[in-house]
């Protein structure tokens, strides 16, 4: 949920902040980056408060073991309560982002991400002169991560983005450009969050097999750890569109819009097919990296082969749903998300496995994308008639 909102929050800004830039509008580029952080920082301060009252009764609520439980809250105190550069450093990478300096944000994600490899260890386990905190030096090693990416990301805006100038001299928090911002930004935070809902009514599902149901299970937690590997350079992609297509809808450029949109569709395709290519042929390799045992590629192998025939539709749905974002339309993404997981993927799940038959399930994932592609191309060309037609 934390980043969620964050990521969510950071959307509508690259969004505005890019057709701002198209539209050569300097003070309303500040004014947006400016808002943009006020945002973050309310963000933060949001789950702090809520880090003070919700962790126990949230823990509670999916376990009964007091040493889960217990383990969790160590845990969430420390990367809620110090969680502030989630908030303000997705938000400078991306200002980063929108000015097309992606290249940065790509050092400050690294960064992030090798402190947090680092020191897990370190910390957890007590190595050299570091002390063994388990739980507590997992949590401290994301945070430290997070707050060292947040640094090198401010010093980057600071130094080459100076197509932004960040200024809170006088600053008032804007309300016309806050909810712009959460214009596109609510329907983004819904897309980010929806997927846990969507993961907990998986499980229940899945937990209706009792004789498999741990490995049915298994089998879909390997299948996320996997299939991020296919998706990501996808959601990369995205990165990349919003802000090219925002500034150039700001400039009343028909031609790169229309040309970003085909590009874009036809890189995501490429990539989905390697990926249904590689799911297709090596299953049984792919799950033998998890040391799955011989129930577990039972289930897992039909799983996988199944769930890859519905890449090429999210090949087409994920991309329209950057531009639907990118032309101040992010509802349309929140619909089509929401009909496909909540509308389509689970009742579909549930309806299959009264036949008892597992296999069965897995087709959830190709019926609802399917109905994902048709909702994006109808909303695709609605916005395109409504937008860019006339442009």
């Amino acid at each position: 949920l934390m980043f969620s909102v964050s990521i969510g929050t950071c959307v509508g800004v690259n969004a505005l902040l890019s057709m701002r830039l198209g539209q050569k509008d300097q003070d309303a580029v500040n004014a947006t980056a400016a808002n943009g952080l006020f945002l973050g920082l309310c963000n933060y301060l949001a789950f702090f408060v809520l880090g003070l009252f919700a962790i126990e009764p949230y823990l509670a609520s999916q376990t009964s073991n007091p040493v889960i439980i217990a383990y969790g809250k160590q845990y969430l105190e420390i990367v809620m309560f110090a969680g502030f550069g989630v908030f303000i450093g997705i938000m400078f990478d991306r200002l980063l982002q929108s000015t097309g300096k992606t290249f940065y944000t790509m050092i400050t994600q690294l960064i992030g991400a090798g402190t947090n490899i680092i020191f897990d260890p370190l910390l957890i386990f007590g190595i050299g002169p570091f002390p063994k905190m388990g739980i507590a030096g997992a949590a401290i090693a994301t945070v430290a991560g997070q707050i060292l990416s947040m640094i090198f990301s401010i010093i980057f805006n600071f130094k080459v983005n100076h197509e932004v100038k960040i200024s809170f001299k006088k600053f008032k928090p804007d309300s016309t450009i806050i909810g712009q911002i959460y214009k596109v930004g609510v329907p983004s935070i819904v897309l980010q969050a929806v997927g846990s809902f969507t993961t907990y009514g998986m499980n229940l599902i899945l937990k209706s097999f009792t004789a498999v149901a741990d490995t049915a299970i298994a089998v879909y937690g390997v299948y996320f750890k996997l299939n991020s590997f296919v998706f990501m350079p996808v959601f990369g992609l995205n990165n990349g569109v919003v802000p090219i297509i925002a500034y150039n809808y700001g400039a009343r450029n028909k031609k790169r819009i229309t040309k970003t949109v085909k590009s874009v569709l036809v890189l995501a395709v490429t990539i989905m097919s390697v990926g249904i290519l590689i799911f297709e042929l090596f299953p049984a390799g792919l799950l033998s990296l998890f040391k799955a045992s011989d129930s577990m590629l039972k289930i897992g192998v039909p799983a996988l082969r199944i769930i890859a025939t519905s890449f090429v539709g999210a090949a087409i749905a994920i991309p329209l749903g950057s531009v639907f974002q990118s032309l101040g339309s992010a509802v349309y993404s929140m619909v089509v998300s929401i009909a496909r997981q909540v509308g389509v993927l689970l009742p579909v799940a549930f309806l299959f496995s009264l036949s008892r038959n597992i296999d069965l399930v897995w087709l959830c994932f190709p019926v609802a994308e399917l109905v994902s592609v048709a909702l994006s191309v109808y909303f695709y060309i609605r916005i395109y008639n409504k937008k860019i037609r006339n442009i």
